[in-house]
Order: structure tokens, then sequence, then C-alpha cells
């Protein structure tokens, strides 16, 4: 049943069934109509882009003087050396191309447009003009003729700077790009500001360039492990607590013996025999190792402390995750929806950087003060790029919470169908149908406070980048304030949209009643909530850890017995990040579902008591739970009012 024929009588909103509903009704309808208006503002400025000319400036590439290389060109009123023939010089050729303007983001060199991109070095002015002599591909200035690179006095400004790297054109995009690493190395100094040494930085950009193998080789190892943990939650749920715990305690203590004795091993080394290049690499790692060890110690003390606190309630976490379990048993497409998420948040970003470049080089063309060729886009259109940049937030919102309400209807057809084996083929398919054709407008809502929130703090974040060093300690303070209260606002409403989207799974209401249901139901049950999902959510983490844990460990054990790596710093940091990152995403679907279960829970025991018509829908492992619970408090004298009072409606029996 669609929109148009599934409206709810009035009847049946006045005394709403909290379970699904067999006739959906469409909710937020506005919000769609707003978001689809929203999207095809996003269009209109991609077809702007292209229509005025950008697409072709931007495969193409275009001189310093507005003409489009490959191709013939109109000239340009008072611009001189335009419109040009191109049409045999393909390739856009810059005469310093390591002169970057990090502010502005662009080459501070002239363009040229040229027929071929210099493949070997160039180190002086004869082997320029040879290269123009034998390749027709001249390097200098249009101005100069190749017989005279040698002689003109005007040579040294407009012909390149000496030597001319290296260079290969990028594919597709027909630029000349240095091939050697020391042009992106200076470019990153530009950008780490708090490297005083640059010779660091080389170093460090040079072991990233000699280990990518072994990087790549690491984050497919993390992405392995993590879906082996997502199947090992699946069938040893009720003992993954119990194993995740003493893997963490032996992962943690010996990574942090192994960097101990690295440390020490490579301390212990004769350094009389070293050549001094290898003695500062040396020594660079022997300072990484020392604080690396350092942070394992401290973090393995402060992992104890935690677990030592929360031992008791680990218990308390077995049976829901026995229950999270089951879910993924009878729904394994669940492990999948990372996959689908992050495609979905590729093809998107993809689109939304092609349009940006599109933008970039939209307008019209107006001469700067050295006399060369811009375009700029004037009147209202220039506002086009916060358009763009809000588009970039709402709509990667509203792609996750896509998720959350797919994965929020699957677990919820299964915890209110009662004979398990009439479960549809594909709950999954199923919870994307009913999100699509009903619940649009509740997920572009949702996703709009969340931008709503998440736009100020990205502002207060420039500010104080931009800032940074010239604000007064109060200012400083007040700014950061701000910006930890609007992400503390961000987690607490993704974690109230997430259940609102639960509560629309469940009942098919809009936004707003959902929320208020949702907390509500969480008001009631706040001690549940703190002590169920604090104590999950840190199984989880130390679930995150393992892997970061063992993909570091690989990574130390790699890196240091490969021969020919240098600084090996920053590889093991990326490693390390892209391990987090993969665990994350896997682990915050089994979080998910473990979020929505609670609140199916919580709401199937305020509204039935096992009698005859309101039989419960919960597993038996919950039931269990919540009298293991009851009696584990009660045994331990903390069974006060208040937790009676909590435990009230899991007190019914069947």
């Amino acid at each position: 049943m669609g929109c148009c024929s599934s409206a709810s009588s009035a009847a049946q909103s006045s005394k709403r069934e909290w379970k699904p509903l067999e006739d959906r009704s469409c909710t937020d309808i506005p919000w769609l109509l707003l978001f689809i208006l929203f999207c095809i503002g996003m269009g209109f400025i991609c077809g702007f882009s292209v229509a005025t000319g950008a697409a072709a400036r931007l495969v193409s590439g275009y001189d310093s003087y507005g003409n489009i290389c490959g191709q013939k060109n109109a000239k340009l009123e008072a611009i001189p050396n335009s419109g040009m023939d191109h049409t045999h010089r393909k390739y856009v050729f810059f005469l310093d191309p390591c002169n970057l303007d990090l502010i502005n983001r662009k080459i501070k060199s002239v363009a040229l447009c040229v027929a071929a991109c210099p493949r070997q070095e160039l180190k002086t002015l004869s082997d320029v003009q040879k290269f123009a002599e034998i390749n027709g591909s001249a390097l200098c200035s249009y101005d100069l003729k190749p017989s005279e690179y040698t002689t003109s006095s005007k040579a040294s400004v407009l012909c390149p700077k000496l030597p001319v790297p290296a260079s290969a054109p990028i594919p597709f995009f027909h630029r000349c790009a240095p091939v050697n690493i020391s042009c992106y190395a200076k470019f990153a100094e530009a950008l780490i500001t708090f490297v005083s040494d640059n010779s660091v930085l080389h170093r460090l950009i040079s072991g990233v360039m000699t280990s990518k193998e072994i990087i790549l080789g690491l984050c497919l190892l993390s992405l392995v492990l993590s879906m082996i943990l997502m199947v090992i939650i699946r069938y040893i749920s009720r003992i993954l607590v119990w194993i995740l715990t003493i893997l963490v305690i032996l992962g943690s203590l010996g990574g942090t013996g192994v960097l101990w004795w690295l440390y020490a091993k490579q301390r212990r080394s004769p350094k009389e025999a070293v050549i001094p290049e290898q003695l500062q690499i040396a020594e660079d790692n022997l300072r990484a190792l020392l604080i690396y060890a350092i942070s394992a110690t401290v973090f393995t003390v402060i992992l104890f402390l935690i677990m030592l606190v929360m031992r008791k309630r680990v218990a308390l976490t077995i049976a829901l995750f026995h229950v999270a379990g089951k879910v993924f048993i009878h729904l394994p497409l669940l492990v999948f929806q990372p996959f689908w998420t992050f495609f979905a948040l590729v093809l998107f970003w993809v689109y939304w950087i092609m349009t940006l470049l599109f933008l970039g080089t939209a307008g019209s063309a107006v001469q700067n003060d050295q006399g060369f060729v811009e375009f700029r886009v004037s009147g209202p259109l220039q506002y086009m790029w916060w358009y763009h940049l809000v588009g970039l937030i709402w709509i990667s919102e509203f792609i996750l919470a896509c998720q959350q309400m797919t994965v929020a209807g699957a677990v919820v057809t299964y915890y209110f169908t009662r004979d398990k084996r009439n479960l549809p083929f594909t709950p999954i398919l199923a919870s994307v149908n009913r999100l699509i054709r009903y619940h649009l407008g509740t997920v572009a809502k949702g996703s709009f406070i969340i931008t709503l929130v998440k736009i100020p703090r990205m502002i207060l974040m420039y500010i104080h980048s931009q800032l940074k060093g010239k604000e007064n300690a109060c200012a400083r303070c007040v700014l950061k304030s701000c910006i930890c209260c609007l992400w503390c606002l961000e987690k607490c409403l993704n974690y109230l949209n997430q259940n609102a989207y639960t509560a629309t799974a469940i009942n098919s209401t809009n936004f707003c009643t959902s929320a208020k249901d949702a907390f509500v139901i969480l008001v009631e049950n706040a001690l549940r909530v703190a002590a169920i999902n604090t104590v999950g959510d840190f199984m989880l983490f130390l679930g995150k850890v393992l892997i970061v844990c063992s993909t570091g460990l690989a990574g130390i054990m790699l890196l240091n017995y490969q021969q020919d790596y240098t600084v090996w710093v920053l590889p093991l940091i990326i490693v390390c990040l892209f391990a987090f990152l993969v665990a994350h995403c896997f682990l915050s679907i089994y979080e998910m579902v473990v979020d929505v279960l609670f609140l199916c829970f919580a709401v199937d025991t305020k509204y039935n008591d096992g009698s005859p018509g309101r039989e419960f829908y919960m597993d038996k492992v919950l039931m269990e739970f919540v009298e293991n619970s009851r009696k584990a408090m009660k045994e331990a004298g903390k069974g006060g009012v208040a937790d009676a009072r909590e435990l009230k409606p899991m007190l019914r029996q069947r």
C-alpha cells in the first residue's frame, strides 16, 4: 500500500498499537517534499557548473590565459595570449608545480598547455630546449621560442623553475604532476605546522611511501578481523564477553611488553658503525618506540581499572548479547549493512567532490592582479558554495539515518514476530521497502536536526582554527566550551534519533511523536539504559580495541623486520586509525541491534503483562536476564525503592 492510499483512521490514531502494523501510513510528508526540493537545488548547482563550461575546463585543464587545452579557443577581450589553438597541446604544465597556496587552494604558478609532460628531470635550460626540439613540447612561455631558451635574458622568468622535476599526466585530467614525493612532502609541510624540523617530515612521508604495500595489507587484515569477529559474535555470544575480556587483557599486556622489548633491544644495539643518516632514523624510531610504550602502559592501566569496576555487571550483558546473536543468525544480511552504507556514501561523496571541482572552475573569466585569468562566479550564485556544503552534511546524515531505520525495521520485525519461522524471506529488504514507501520524510527530518547542530559546531571549529594563537585565554575557553556542548548535544540527538526511528518502525508515527514516545520509555528505564547499554557498549569497545591491537601488533612486527623501511611512525598510525574505523563500522551495527532490542524490550514490558491477549513478545533469555538481575540486586542489598520502581515493569509473570 502506497502513501496515497494508506491514511490512518481517527480511531486507529487515538489508540496506537506498539507492534509492526500491517497497514502503515506515510510519515512527515512535508519534510520529504522539502528534502526533494533541496536535492533538486543540488542538481541545479551541478547542472549550472557543467553548463557554464566548467566540465571542459576541469577535465582538459586551462592555462593562465583562459585557453582550454586540447581545443581551439575564442579570444578574450583585453587578455593577451588568449584565443590560441591548443588542439595538439593537451596537457597542463606548471612552471613551478610545488609552489602551493593553501589558503586559496591552488598552485601559485603560471600554467601552460604543452604537447607532452617531461618524463625525465631537466636540469638546465639546454635540457629544456632539447626536450622542446625532440618532443615538440615547449615548456616556456608562449612569448619565447625554443631557440631563445638559452639566449634570452627573460628565460629565467618565462621558463620553468630548474631543475624541472619528472612528471606524468594525471589520468583523465590532463595535468602534469611531479612523480617525485619531495613535492608532496613540501605540501605536507605547509599543512602540518607543528613539525619544526622539515627533514623529519620528509622521512615520515618516505616511510609511508616505502611501506605502502604493508599498509595496504594491514588495512585488509583489519577488514578480515572485523568480519571474523562479526561471525564469532553470531555463534558464541554467550561466552563472547569473557573471551573479549581475556583477549584484550592478553593483547594489551602483550603489545605493551613487545613495545618495551623492542625499545630495550634497539637501545642496546651498537651505533658506532652506522652512517649519520641511518643514525638519525634509528633515533627517530627509538623515540617513537618510547612514546608508544609509555602510551600503551598508561592505556593498559586505565583499561584494567575500568574492567575492575565493571566486572560485576559483565554477566548482565551476556543475555542481551545472546539475543543479538540470534538476530544476526536469523538476519545474516545485517552483517553487510556497512558495505551498502559505505558504498552509498562514497558514491555521493564522489558526486559532491566532482560538482565542487566543476564549481571551482565555473563562472566568467576575470583578469587578476598578475594579468592572468581566473574564473569567478558573481552575484547571488556565488553563495552556491554554502548550499553545496549544507548538502554534503544533510545528505550524508540522511544516508546514515536510512541505515539506522533499515536496521531498526528489520530488528523490530524479528522481535515482534512470535514464531521466528514466519519471518519474511528477507526482513532487511522488507525494511528497506517500508522505509522507501512510508518513512523517508521521518529520516529527512531527523537528519536535518543533526545538520542544524553540526553546522554551527563546524563553524566554531573553523573560527577556532583561524584564531589559533591570536585569541585570549577567555575567548579560547568560551569557543572550546561551545564546541564541546554542541558535540554533546549532537551525540544525545543521535541517540534519541535512533530510538525515534525504532519507535517509527514499531508504531508508524511521525518523527516528533516517535521521539517523544521513545524519550518517555528511555526516561522510565533510565537505570537499565545506564547499566545495560554502558556495559554493552564497553564490550563492543573492547572488540574494537582487540582489532586495533591485533593489527597494530602485526604492523609492529612487519615494519620492524622489513629491511627497506625508514621511519614507520606514520605508517603505524595510519594502520591503527584505519583498523579502528573499520572495526567501528562493523561493530556499530551490532551496537545498533542491541539498542533496538532494548527499546523493544522496554516497550514489551510496559504494555504487556503475559496475560491472555497481552502475551510477551520477548525471547525467554531476556526474561531470565530480568529475573537474574533482580536476584543479583536483592542479594547485594541494592534493591532500594528506586531499583524496585525501575524493575517493576519486568516483574510481571506470564
